[in-house]
């Protein structure tokens, strides 16, 4: 494990206090930096992205997906909470929470902005920080690699659907354009990217050869994903400093669907007698988001300074701790776990 993911969230602490101080202190270089765009696409956030997504992209061998019936029950469960459950209790919470609990402390005009934000950020399944959510609680690889293949397989079809249909039930108009661009940009180039560099260097050298490369690229996709913080929270640092009241408020829902959808999918698992290292990563790529698109969706579809990409950023600022802390909660809960009726029954096959 390298020294960004041993101190992971030292760093992702670090980066936010950065880029807010450094946004405060240089709002004009941010500007400047915001405004590199096409087809309000950020370049500079789209390079970082892609050098995050695609090392990561490489791991995955879509031919996994013939071995997603060896942890059928994890992936069925999976597939519910991701697809079924997390897009749509997010967009209920959203409305309960921004739409009316909290609504007298909150910027009027935004209240449907902010809820757009946590709707994207809720209906695509995290894809790169799962491998290190998986590893840290020792989850089973094969079933992880089946199960983020399957999700960025279906992404790449399900995720301007349903993100159209709730942001149309929000009472949002959607710019069917930019968000398919989004999709296209953030899934299906890196995907194809990734693939195509993976084939070549298997055909050349083998596997050996692919693992040189993943050796060489080592901790790329980490040190984009601190870069690319540094760059989101330098471009909401004002917003950030002049609302934290806002900040903290956004924060309860997501808090809420992390909780709700990790616990829900280990339950589901146990109920279906799923061993303990698949519940494991379900749970946890059940719960978690893949801010990375949610945020260049957000800032695409309505501007750097807007509601909804400040709601994305707040759920940049707590995954990291949260997913750490979901990990740590399903690493001390194995043995309840596995004493229950569904996981006592299959305790003896768990490694």
């Amino acid at each position: 494990m390298s020294i960004f993911e041993r101190y992971l969230t030292v760093w992702v602490f670090f980066c936010i206090v950065a880029g807010i101080v450094l946004g405060h202190a240089f709002p004009g270089l941010f500007h400047a930096i915001g405004s590199l765009e096409i087809a309000r696409v950020n370049l500079p956030v789209a390079m970082l992205v892609w050098l995050m997504i695609v090392p990561m992209l490489l791991r995955i061998d879509f031919a996994a997906l013939r071995r997603v019936g060896e942890h059928w029950r994890g992936i069925g469960v999976t597939l519910l909470i991701n697809w079924g459950v997390k897009p749509f209790s997010m967009a209920a919470l959203g409305w309960l929470f921004i739409g009316h609990v909290f609504r007298e402390w909150l910027p009027a005009d935004q209240i449907n902005s902010y809820i757009a934000g946590l709707i994207l950020l809720a209906a695509a399944p995290c894809t790169a920080m799962v491998f290190v959510w998986s590893n840290l609680m020792k989850g089973e690889p094969h079933f992880t690699l089946s199960q983020v293949a399957l999700n960025d397989t279906i992404m790449v079809f399900a995720f301007a659907p349903i993100v159209g249909l709730l942001l149309g039930l929000s009472a949002i108009t959607v710019p069917w354009d930019t968000l398919v661009l989004s999709v296209v940009l953030y899934i299906v180039i890196p995907v194809i990217v990734a693939q195509g560099v993976r084939r070549y260097v298997l055909a050349s050298g083998g596997e050996a050869a692919l693992a040189r490369l993943l050796e060489r690229l080592g901790s790329v996709s980490l040190v984009s994903l601190l870069a690319t913080l540094v760059l989101l929270f330098g471009f909401q640092g004002e917003q950030i400093l002049a609302q934290p009241m806002v900040i903290a408020l956004l924060a309860v829902p997501i808090l809420i669907q992390v909780y709700f959808n990790a616990g829900l999918a280990y339950l589901l698992n146990r109920m279906a007698g799923e061993r303990h290292c698949v519940a494991g990563p379900s749970a946890l790529i059940g719960a978690s988001n893949f801010f990375e698109l949610a945020v260049a969706a957000a800032i695409s579809l309505f501007g750097f300074n807007s509601g909804a990409a400040l709601a994305t950023v707040v759920g940049v600022l707590i995954e990291a701790p949260v997913m750490l802390s979901a990990v740590w909660i399903v690493n001390n809960t194995r043995n309840w776990y596995e004493r229950g009726q569904a996981g006592g029954a299959l305790a003896g096959r768990a490694p």
